[in-house]
Order: structure tokens, then C-alpha cells, then sequence
């Protein structure tokens, strides 16, 4: 049951990536938006996420409670040394959610919707800025569960160049997702080509980006090359990755909302898996060759499976209604863009 609990935990991951991803991406857009057309990517950001944001965190919740419930040990050494960029985080996801609804709902119009406004665009920023910077300090070996002083334990921890550039790559990744994902969402051929633009630009970015994570890993010591091209799965992985990228290019113009999301979905899952899977199961890797394994510092197996069966049940009653709260809104939004009424 292990087994099951760790591809809930992997799946949990990708998914709040991507559709979370997605969400805070509408917001970077919007920052990095002209004035003159703020309004329409606010507009269209809305009808497309304003519904269902909140379902999105549920894949980062579900990533926590199975972290807290069946790898009690590796869910406390994160949150102690890593506490910081997490506060900040939390801090941004709350920062970002009350500002979305004073800004849609708030009965009076003032000045009030410009700093609801600024919260949103930069919480958008800083939010997936420091889940980067989490993930990429737990794979950086910088962690020293034997550190002497506040700076060393819980500082240097996060703060170095590797985790800052991975945490840049993916607000890169995030701002794609958004720009793909609004190709489709787009009412006019004016805006979508508009959207088309930013996707073109994001995706550059988010490439330059990840040649910037692996220029940091040298300079931080950290063998991410090796990570990446040491072993099949890797190569294959990248391989794949930079096939669906090269098809994204040559069909972005074309504006397929569909496809491009597929491709971009697929490019942000082979990266996942090509950065994770060298030193499976190690999720956790520390200073002085030390690591957390999800095999050898998990709860007990009673606790394991039972909390297997939790996911598997809840599964059953949670994905359906789910997927059809997204299929229900998807419809609600093609009718008001002047689709057929359902």
C-alpha cells in the first residue's frame, strides 16, 4: 500500500503544478499585462478561473496530509528547516484568495480595487515563486539538520542560487500554463491571438529559466546534470520533453487551445519526473550525504494503509464531482462567450 500512497503523493504534486499553476499564472499574466488591456485579461481570467479556484488547492492539501499522515518525520524536518519560504507561501496563498474576492464581490467600487489588485498580480508572484524555492531546497543537500546557529539551520537552508532559480522557473512555468490555458478561454480572435503572444513568450522564458537552474546547480555543486542525463528514464524523459516543445512552437500559431494545453501539461510532467526520478525514493536529500527516504521514514504500516484506503475511497466519491464542477462551468463559459445554452 506504500506504493499506492507515493504515486497519490507524486500524482498530488503534478496536479497542484498544473492546475494551481495555472491559477497563480493568471495573475503573473495580468501583472506583466498593459494597462490598456488589464482589464480584458482580468475579465477573461475570471470567467475562467473565478468558479473553481479554490478546488485547486485541494491537490496541494491532499500533498500535505498525506506528507503529515504517512511521513511524519520527513512532513517535520520540512516544515522546521524550511519554515520560512513555507509562511511566506501559505502567507501568499491567503494574500492572493482574499484579494480575488474583495476585488470581484466588494459592493462599493474605489480605490480599495487597485490594492486589492496589486495583492492579487504580486501574491500571484511570490507564491509559486517560494513553492520553487521549497522544492528546490529539498533536493539541494543545503539542509543541515545539524546546523549551530539560526542562519546555517534556517536561512542558507533555502537561500542560495539553486533553490531562487528554481523558484523563477516556475513562475515561468506557471505564467505558460495561464497564457495556454486563456487561448482557449478568450471570447475574440483579437484577445486569443493576444494570449498567443504571451504563451510564445513564456515559454521562451520558462526555457531560459531552466537553463538558469542548471547553470545555479554547478555553481551550488549539486549534480543535476547527472540527476537529469545519468540514467535512461532521464534522458528519455527530456527527450520527450523537447519534442512536445518543438511541436508547441510550430503549432502555437495555430492557436489550439486543446493541444497546446496537452503539450504544455506534457512538458511540465516529463520535468517532474526527469528531476525527481534519479533519486527515488529519496525525497529528501541532506548536507553531508544525509537523505529521507518515502521507503525507509514512513508511519506505520497500519497508518499506511489505512491511509491508502482513505485516498483510494475518496477518490471515488471526490474525482467525479470534481471533473464535473470544471465540465459545468466549462459549459456555463461557452455560453457566455455565445455558445449554444445547455
Amino acid at each position: 500500500m506504500i506504493y499506492v500512497v507515493m504515486a497519490y503523493l507524486w500524482a498530488s504534486i503534478l496536479l497542484y503544478l498544473l492546475l494551481g499553476g495555472a491559477d497563480f499564472g493568471a495573475g503573473i499574466v495580468e501583472l506583466f499585462t498593459s494597462k490598456k488591456n488589464r482589464s480584458r485579461t482580468r475579465h477573461t481570467a475570471y470567467r475562467a478561473i473565478g468558479p473553481v479556484w479554490e478546488a485547486n488547492h485541494m491537490w496541494l492539501i491532499i500533498a500535505i496530509v498525506i506528507l503529515f499522515v504517512g511521513f511524519p518525520v520527513i512532513y517535520a524536518t520540512v516544515s522546521l528547516y524550511l519554515h520560512i519560504p513555507l509562511l511566506l507561501m501559505l502567507t501568499g496563498i491567503i494574500a492572493r484568495g482574499t484579494a480575488l474576492t474583495f476585488r470581484h464581490y466588494d459592493a462599493v467600487a474605489d480605490d480599495m480595487q487597485k490594492i486589492y489588485s496589486r495583492i492579487f498580480v504580486y501574491s500571484s508572484f511570490v507564491t509559486p515563486f517560494f513553492l520553487g524555492i521549497i522544492a528546490g531546497s529539498t533536493v539541494s543537500g543545503k539542509i543541515d539538520t545539524e546546523a549551530a546557529s539560526f542562519t546555517d539551520a534556517y536561512i542558507f537552508s533555502w537561500l542560495h542560487p539553486f533553490s531562487l532559480s528554481v523558484g523563477l522557473f516556475t513562475v515561468t512555468i506557471c505564467g505558460l500554463l495561464a497564457a495556454v490555458y486563456l487561448i482557449g478561454e478568450a471570447a475574440e480572435a483579437g484577445d486569443r491571438q493576444r494570449y498567443v503572444r504571451k504563451a510564445r513568450v513564456w515559454h521562451t522564458l520558462s526555457m531560459c529559466c531552466g537553463a538558469l537552474v542548471f547553470l545555479a546547480a554547478w555553481y551550488d555543486g549539486i549534480p543535476l546534470v547527472q540527476w537529469v542525463f545519468g540514467q535512461t528514464t532521464g534522458a528519455v524523459g527530456v527527450a520527450l520533453a523537447l519534442a512536445a516543445a518543438l511541436v508547441f512552437r510550430l503549432r502555437i500559431a495555430r492557436a489550439e487551445s486543446s493541444l497546446l494545453r496537452v503539450l504544455a501539461a506534457f512538458q511540465v510532467a516529463m520535468i517532474l519526473l526527469v528531476t525527481t526520478y534519479y533519486h527515488y525514493p529519496d525525497i529528501l536529500l541532506l548536507k553531508n550525504g544525509g537523505h529521507l527516504s518515502l521507503l525507509e521514514h514512513h508511519g506505520q504500516e497500519k497508518t499506511i494503509g489505512a491511509l491508502a484506503w482513505a485516498l483510494l475511497l475518496g477518490s471515488v466519491f471526490i474525482l467525479p464531482a470534481l471533473f464535473y464542477l470544471m465540465y459545468a462551468f466549462q459549459k456555463k463559459n461557452q455560453y457566455e462567450k455565445g455558445g449554444e445554452p445547455y
